[in-house]
């Protein structure tokens, strides 16, 4: 087959039109395209004219003689081999398992891929089956109840269940790793255009469906997850480690542990630092939610095309690198979503953005943060970082005015540096809800002048971004993980053996692409070691 790029065609185009389009770019006659598939579908914004720009896989008869016409041209190559391969098959006999610490996505995937090569992995979750687990993160939105351990950190799924769910990344990916995270998705029940859209996602809704059926897929192949079990401590042998021990008193003996620790998992940092694990501080970046009206981003975006049903909820992507050294920039962007409680710990407000399928919710909303980094504001420790971040959180909580309302400041009043006391013409989608103060107060002063720094560049970008009445919620903190749980080579710790740091806490991973496809790399380092290479 062949790949063809860059192929344009007008936004309300046919079918037809489009394998017109094929054969006309090969100078082939029609019968000579045998068929085609999208590989990826994207737009083309630029001179004011909406566009799809295409990645087209052809079927294409006296292919050999086709390709030498196009020698030269980088729109034209061979199609890549995008299967996956496993690395191994476990056998028969073999009596060892692997555990898998922690079911967000890079657990899930560390643990399907370990299961279809038949290592019949055991996978410890601390929270609770993802439909539990939803009642009581609503719990906290609705009626300021936290559940310490069934939360939007933690519980099956990982923090990525309540999130846009966007399955892209911009990590090298030379294997096409996740073409087999978004093939199992679609096995799952994702729909199949996110094997296509430069820009898929899901949504909660859908994710949630889509892990229970591979938790049953994960348990059909002889695995097992366990629920409401966390892993308080490791059983070490000198430098390897032989198991964990759990909350309960009980423990699981294994040779080969991953874990797939989410960016949260802060009492577990703490217990790997006891233990000695070798951990290092790395950079993350702090900050706010900011609502926009979507209408305003729509027309920003699009313009006249605003609405079209291809085109949906519009993003963006926005970055400044201020005056002070600090890079400003949109992190996590929604469209059509929800400003939600982010929480895990008690008497701390944290905010994240979460979407559904449709993105048809009143307001856009975007984390709008601030790099920072461990040499400069937060030395000390691999868990400066957690320190920093808990500072900041109790800090919303308090100004919030407790019962995990979040502080909140409209962007006007945040610009000429005063609290603000009402609320314009953009409602909050926070919930419990949400109390107007002066966001400053609890910011760090080399965050606030950046973010001001940037908001007239922003706007130059995305018309109507600098509105008076846009709301920003407090306090966007985890961005990523604050530490790296070091691992070297052949995917173990650095000084413990047959422990396998992974995914987003374990600083490998940022988002469900990143994290599932770093779930894949660690099952086969896992395989390889229990086979032997």
């Amino acid at each position: 087959m062949l790949r063809i790029s860059e192929l344009k065609l007008p936004l309300d185009h046919t079918p037809e039109e489009l394998a017109d389009a094929v054969a006309g770019f090969l100078k082939a006659p029609a019968d000579d395209v045998r068929g085609f598939t999208v590989f990826k579908r994207s737009y083309d914004a630029r001179k004011g004219v909406m566009s799809l720009v295409y990645i087209i896989d052809v079927d294409v008869a006296n292919e050999d003689k086709l390709f030498a016409r196009f020698k030269g041209d980088r729109r034209v190559m061979p199609t890549p081999d995008t299967n996956y391969y496993y690395v191994g098959q476990a056998p028969a006999e073999l009596k060892q398992r692997p555990v898998v610490v922690g079911f967000g996505p890079c657990g899930i995937f560390a643990a399907l891929i370990l299961a279809q090569m038949g290592f019949k992995p055991i996978v410890l979750e601390r929270g609770k089956e993802v439909r539990q687990r939803t009642k009581d993160t609503w719990g906290l939105w609705r009626k300021s109840e936290l559940n310490t351990e069934s939360n939007v950190q933690y519980g099956e799924g990982g923090a990525g269940t309540f999130s846009d769910g966007k399955l892209y990344s911009q990590i090298k990916d030379p294997r096409h790793l996740g073409r087999k995270v978004l093939t199992e998705f679609v096995k799952a029940g994702a729909p199949e255009e996110i094997l296509y859209l430069a820009r898929p996602h899901i949504g909660t809704f859908r994710l949630v469906s889509m892990v229970e059926n591979m938790r049953a897929e994960i348990i059909e192949l002889g695995g097992e997850i366990r629920f409401e079990q966390r892993v308080d401590d490791l059983i070490l042998d000198g430098d390897r480690v032989r198991g964990v021990k759990l909350a309960d008193g009980g423990e699981v003996l294994s040779d080969h542990v991953v874990l797939a620790l989410g960016h949260s998992a802060r009492d577990t940092f703490q217990m790997l630092e006891k233990r000695g694990v070798y951990m290092e501080a790395k950079p993350f970046s702090v900050g706010v939610r900011i609502e926009h009206p979507q209408s305003l981003i729509d027309a920003a975006r699009w313009g006249k095309y605003a609405g079209h049903p291809l085109l949906g909820a519009a993003d963006y992507k926005l970055v400044h690198h201020a005056g002070n050294g600090r890079a400003v920039y949109s992190f996590c962007m929604c469209p059509g979503g929800t400003v939600v409680a982010a929480t895990s710990e008690e008497k701390r407000v944290v905010t994240n953005g979460m979407s559904q399928y449709s993105r048809n919710e009143r307001n856009a909303n975007s984390g709008f943060v601030v790099s920072i980094s461990p040499e400069v504001d937060y030395p000390g420790g691999p868990l400066a970082g957690l320190d920093f971040q808990r500072e900041l959180e109790s800090k919303a909580y308090e100004l919030g005015g407790g019962d995990y309302f979040a502080p909140a400041q409209l962007l006007g009043d945040f610009m000429a540096g005063k609290a603000s006391t009402q609320l314009g013409s953009v409602e909050p989608s926070y919930k419990p809800g949400v109390t107007m103060t002066d966001l400053a107060r609890i910011l760090p002063d080399f965050c606030v002048e950046a973010m001001r720094e940037a908001i007239p560049h922003f706007a130059r970008q995305i018309r109507g971004y600098d509105l008076h009445d846009a709301v920003l919620t407090g306090l966007e903190t985890r961005t990523s993980s604050p530490l790296r749980i070091t691992r070297g080579d052949d995917g173990q710790s650095l000084n413990v053996k047959g422990l396998f740091p992974a995914g987003e806490g374990a600083g490998y991973a940022g988002g469900i692409l990143s994290a599932g496809v770093d779930g894949i790399k660690v099952a086969e380092a896992v395989a390889k070691a229990m086979l032997g290479r």
